[in-house]
């Protein structure tokens, strides 16, 4: 499907979740009084984009990744990264009958921790009212004062309901923050974050909300939620009449604090018998399968269309894309099909990859290895330092990542995020 940006590692999202969840169903065309241009002011406008010396570093933390990758929040302490994040999305809450729903309660908060998997050392008890995942987050927090959190809600599974939920943006924004502030767990979350994959375009459904339909939900949260971090991540698709300009990303820019375009993912062995291309490249290149798929362009385009370069972030993936039955070294060869993974087939972490098949190239900014007859792409230290260059003069608000299990258990690649950042 070269023709449409395709998802990151999606099997990886909901592994560990109730599969009954994900909605399936058409969504239900929106038809909207007003146009996107008649859209007033929020009660609450975004404030001000970070100044060039705060850059944001941001990590995407699964609910999932509690289950067979075996990674925790102690995690993040242990290895460094905790100081060196700014900012953590907590993947993914759903979107069911045009309202926000918890996706995963076990992971979230009702896992008991164990002494030595807890932040702070100590066990959790029957009785207490919050474990699992928002309780480490809280203590997390509680150990890095400066650290945010917010709770991303959809992603490439649960973007169906998103039309549902534009329906009424007011009564779904209401919703979202009833459970973003829960009682229970009001003191983890900064805000929330939203992934629609894709306003007015095609993704696991195809949505035909319209233009106005994503400019009006985020309008909404921003009303609902104020102050707090209102972001969302967004398509990267830079091609003429592409997923950017169907999204009415322009309008809605007002209301958030920032938006995350994902620039990854652009190539991969969804097209199984290739060719091999970068699935983050920065810039195009010769023999690039589809032009407008790289990261550059998706930026460039999104300031064209008048999103300030302060509320754009650069998206890194912390694992590679690969394929197998490869003879060609350089990208652009034939394939047989994806090359193996350890929990999905043509996707790999990076703390694997670069052991099992180091890098052996660059193409577009970013790094290839062939070994044996396999072929993959991703990102090493040295193409993020180069990647960060690239933010820091666009003038970005910084980077951010999927996901933070991918790396090193010393955080090798988020050290080079944040130190390119520096």
């Amino acid at each position: 499907m070269l023709t449409t940006l395709t998802p990151r590692s999606r099997t990886r999202r909901v592994a560990g979740l109730v599969a009954a969840t994900v909605a399936a169903a058409v969504l239900t065309p929106l038809a909207l009084a007003a146009p996107a241009s008649t859209l007033a002011p929020a009660a609450t406008t975004a404030p001000a984009a970070a100044s060039a010396s705060d850059a944001k570093v941001i990590g995407y933390f699964t609910n999932w990744g509690t289950y067979q990758r075996n990674f925790h929040a102690k995690d993040l302490d242990t290895s460094g990264s905790a100081d060196k994040l700014t900012h953590i999305l907590y993947a993914f809450g759903n979107v069911q009958n045009g309202r926000c729903t918890v996706g995963d309660s076990y992971a979230d908060y009702e896992k008991a921790y164990t002494a030595d998997q807890s932040v702070d050392g100590v066990a959790d008890t029957w009785d207490q009212e919050l474990r699992g995942n928002f309780n480490q987050l809280r203590k997390l927090k509680d150990k890095h004062p400066d650290l945010k959190i917010l709770w991303s809600f959809g992603g490439w599974t649960w973007s169906g309901g998103f039309g549902q939920a534009a329906q009424d943006p007011a009564a779904f924004a209401s919703s979202c923050h009833d459970l973003v502030e829960d009682p229970r767990w009001a003191d983890v979350f900064d805000g929330i974050d939203i992934d629609w994959e894709y306003p007015n375009a095609c993704g696991l459904s195809c949505d035909t909300s319209g233009p106005e339909a994503f400019p009006r939900v985020m309008q909404a949260l921003r009303s609902e939620f104020g102050s707090d971090l209102v972001t969302a991540a967004i398509t990267a698709d830079g091609t003429s009449g592409g997923k950017i300009e169907a999204g009415g990303y322009d309008t809605a820019a007002q209301y958030v604090d920032w938006y995350m375009p994902m620039t990854y993912d652009y190539f991969g062995a969804f097209a199984a018998q290739g060719p091999t291309a970068a699935h983050s490249p920065l810039t195009s290149y010769d023999g690039i399968p589809t032009e407008g798929f790289d990261s550059s362009t998706a930026i460039a385009k999104l300031k064209e269309l008048g999103v300030p370069s302060s509320k754009l972030l650069l998206g890194i993936g912390f694992y590679g894309r690969g394929w197998t039955g490869v003879t060609q070294d350089a990208p652009g060869g034939t394939a047989t099909g994806p090359a193996p993974g350890t929990y999905e087939q043509g996707i790999e972490d990076y703390k694997v990859l670069k052991e099992r098949c180091p890098a052996t190239g660059t193409v577009g900014g970013t790094a290839y290895a062939k070994c044996g007859d396999q072929w993959w792409s991703y990102d090493t230290p040295a193409t993020i330092g180069s990647k960060m260059d690239y933010a820091q003069d666009q003038g970005l608000a910084g980077a951010f990542f999927w996901e933070l299990s991918g790396d090193t258990a010393d955080g090798e690649l988020i050290t080079a995020v944040s130190d390119g950042l520096g």
